[in-house]
């Protein structure tokens, strides 16, 4: 009912609507194992107790992917309603879905405010189906700080980092919407993996923001994401991807452990200055000395080197080999990415015979040298690209795109 409806409603006598208030109950999706005993503990249960309560909420909420205190029946009625009362397992809210032609997902979540007083903020997702696999990318800032030229999220200010709650909430919600649960009906559509029993599979660190920014709640997510009784993503499975926070990748892999990934992108820090602009803090050399340390990397897990081609700038054979010289002594593999354009960027792609030349000089070196396949460009998938688009709609409009998604759950 619009507010004229409302208002002529009351004139004729009738009793108006009254507008719901917010639930301001904290969700449990997402929290960690000391997060989940400190919620029991709010509603009094005993320290004697929590640790066997804490595994049965992990099972239900990461293990069978509850959105209900009343499915987890072997939860007692009083602690339930308990639960109830103070606590949900709510997700994020999604804003808009979107499906590619080749089976490419991409989401923008709206997270609710993380302190009082500020106000909702948005991130993006993108899931991309393979037949032997489903990789989700997911995000860890609302906005960055980097400012890459040919990055479209270096286009948005950060806001602040994400919670590891807020981390971990993402791959519920993808896996929510693609059936992924035990129980659920699975999603059905192109592209979609064929093997195994899992629609997600693994998870990379490559979405809004720098993740070595946002350290612990990164490596707090992580724990949770591989942890075997839950969501079990074993960490070989899971990829941290960072533009060159050198200082912490020695940390991440001391600590942590999962696949290490770095946004290379040009081979002479006169260009990376430029395209990267952390480069300037953290040069070419202090980068590969820290990715030759990297304490998880072996040949059996290389560290990926992603290298985005753009026409004319990084593209020519000299860079192919320079890069290969740049790698020495590294298990690496190298990731060609073709350039996604995105709406006033300078940069365009470059063409694919320029590709398929580089990727013979690296490949001939002896490097695995794999041309990313480009996916969702129908779905605007160059990242932060969705957020931005939908920044530009009116109040009415974002209202009418938030009915549609809700109408197609």
């Amino acid at each position: 009912m619009n507010l004229i409806d409302t208002t002529a409603a009351a004139a004729a006598g009738a009793r108006p609507a009254v507008e719901a208030r917010p639930d301001t109950r904290r969700s449990l999706a997402g929290l960690d194992r000391a997060g989940l005993a400190e919620a029991l503990a709010e509603i009094g249960v005993s320290e004697r107790e929590q640790r066997m309560r804490v595994a049965q909420l992990w099972h239900w909420i990461y293990l069978r992917g509850v959105t209900s205190f009343d499915e987890m029946t072997n939860v007692g009625k009083g602690l339930r309603a308990k639960l109830e009362e103070a606590f949900t397992l709510a997700r994020p809210e999604v804003v808009v879905e979107q499906v590619s032609n080749d089976g490419t997902r991409k989401w923008l979540l709206r997270l609710p405010p993380d302190i009082a007083g500020d106000k909702p903020h948005d991130v993006e997702m993108v899931y991309i189906p393979e037949s032997d696999r489903g990789t989700l990318c997911v995000s860890s800032q609302v906005g960055c700080t980097l400012n890459c030229s040919f990055c479209h999220t270096g286009t948005q200010r950060l806001v602040r980092n994400l919670t590891a709650a807020e981390i971990v909430a993402q791959v519920m919600v993808a896996r929510d919407r693609l059936g992924d649960y035990p129980g659920q009906e699975r999603a059905v559509g192109p592209g979609l993996p064929t093997e195994g029993d899992r629609l997600v599979t693994n998870i990379v660190f490559m979405g809004m923001g720098e993740p070595l920014y946002a350290y612990d709640s990164v490596a707090r997510a992580i724990e949770v994401l591989a942890d075997g009784e839950g969501l079990g993503i074993g960490k070989r499975r899971i990829t941290v991807s960072t533009s060159g926070v050198v200082p912490e990748i020695e940390k991440l892999g001391r600590e942590v452990g999962p696949m290490l990934a770095i946004s290379l992108h040009a081979v002479r820090d006169e260009l990376r200055d430029v395209l990267v602009p952390i480069n300037k803090k953290y040069p070419l050399k202090d980068l590969l000395d820290a990715c030759r340390t990297y304490p998880a990397a072996s040949n059996a897990k290389r560290i990926t080197f992603e290298y985005v081609m753009l026409k004319g700038v990084n593209d020519s054979p000299a860079d192919a080999k320079a890069l290969v010289r740049l790698l020495a002594g590294i298990p690496a593999k190298i990731n060609l990415i073709p350039f996604n354009p995105w709406p006033g960027t300078k940069y365009e792609c470059s063409d694919w015979e320029t590709i398929e030349r580089f990727s013979d000089i690296v490949f001939r070196a002896g490097y695995s040298s794999p041309v990313r396949t480009p996916r969702g460009r129908d779905i605007l998938a160059a990242c932060g690209q969705l957020k931005s688009e939908t920044e530009k709609l009116s109040a009415r409009e974002r209202l009418a795109l938030r009915a549609m998604a809700a109408a197609a759950e």
